[in-house]
């Protein structure tokens, strides 16, 4: 059985060509030439200015293997994010059909979410709680044994790299890095059967990446878990990565190993192509653009 099967998704959102805040506001001037709301008027953007619609996932489809570490790449507003919040039970597609471990994720959420555990590039804790107490919770919520789980958390805490001291502090004490590695931790504590990574090194120190990563081979290699990371580091791909997909605007523009997509284009001055050159390439867009909002 498949660790996960995309069949022809696609989700699309209705945005409002204004924000709100900028259509409750009165219009500048009524035919009178005063503002119109001396007079009572309404807005000129209750009247309608009308919502555009952005089509975030555009009917993709692939197969990812258990025991895969599969990368999905793109530019910010790329659908990344949204394609992992469809996987993860958080979003409901408007067409098409997702299984997770053979379960449908529209049909069977709540299987799908014991076996899953994501990692989102914005993790949440209570800040005014420790690491410990924040990753004892989640232990709770999944239903471990506190004995078990304390030794746990103080193991898996150690291995990203965590001083014994840091985990018994506030959260609010810490950097967003260290928090991102709390948030990792929290994944792993239910030693699931599918990780859902969603830039989960960004932010974090060198050798705080190394770390991760080295966790992340021992899940596969030690573990059998199947993971599916989203990121922007090149090398991170590369490096971890059996298979990669490259998407662009909701779509799915190439999908190969790392060795394979730098076969697709021609290297230049002698030299291979890097996975940037071929997002490049394929695209014409950077990886990150600042602009760009993420979907």
């Amino acid at each position: 059985m498949d660790a996960i099967v995309v069949d022809q998704i696609y989700k699309r959102f209705k945005k409002p060509v204004e924000p709100f805040w900028k259509r409750m506001l009165p219009s500048a001037k009524n035919g009178n030439g005063k503002n119109g709301a001396d007079h009572g008027t309404k807005p000129d953007a209750v009247k309608a200015n009308g919502d555009k619609t952005v089509v975030a996932v555009d009917r993709i489809s692939f197969i990812v293997k258990r025991g895969e570490i599969f990368g999905v790449l793109g530019p910010n507003g790329g659908g990344k994010s949204t394609l992992i919040r469809l996987i993860s039970t958080l979003l409901i597609p408007d067409e098409g059909k997702i299984t997770v471990m053979g379960f449908d994720v529209v049909r069977q959420p709540m299987r799908v979410q014991e076996v899953i555990n994501r990692v989102s590039v914005e993790a949440s804790f209570f800040k005014k709680l420790s690491p410990m107490e924040n990753l004892m919770y989640g232990a709770r919520l999944y239903g471990l044994g506190a004995t078990e789980s304390r030794a746990k958390v103080i193991e898996i805490l150690t291995r990203l790299g965590l001083e014994k001291r840091a985990i018994y502090n506030p959260m609010e004490e810490m950097s967003r890095g260290m928090q991102q590695k709390v948030a990792i931790a929290r994944a792993l504590l239910s030693r699931p059967e599918l990780l859902l990574l969603d830039e989960p090194t960004t932010g974090l120190d060198p050798r705080s990446k190394r770390e991760v990563q080295a966790v992340v081979r021992e899940l596969r290699d030690q573990h059998n878990t199947t993971i599916l990371l989203t990121t922007h580091d090149m090398l991170e791909a590369e490096t971890l990565c059996d298979r990669i997909a490259i998407m662009n605007s909701g779509k799915m523009i190439a999908l190969d190993t790392p060795a394979g997509l730098k076969a697709m284009i021609t290297s230049k001055d002698g030299k291979e192509a890097t996975l940037e050159d071929v997002f490049l390439e394929l695209t014409g867009k950077k990886l990150v653009n600042p602009e760009e909002e993420t979907i």
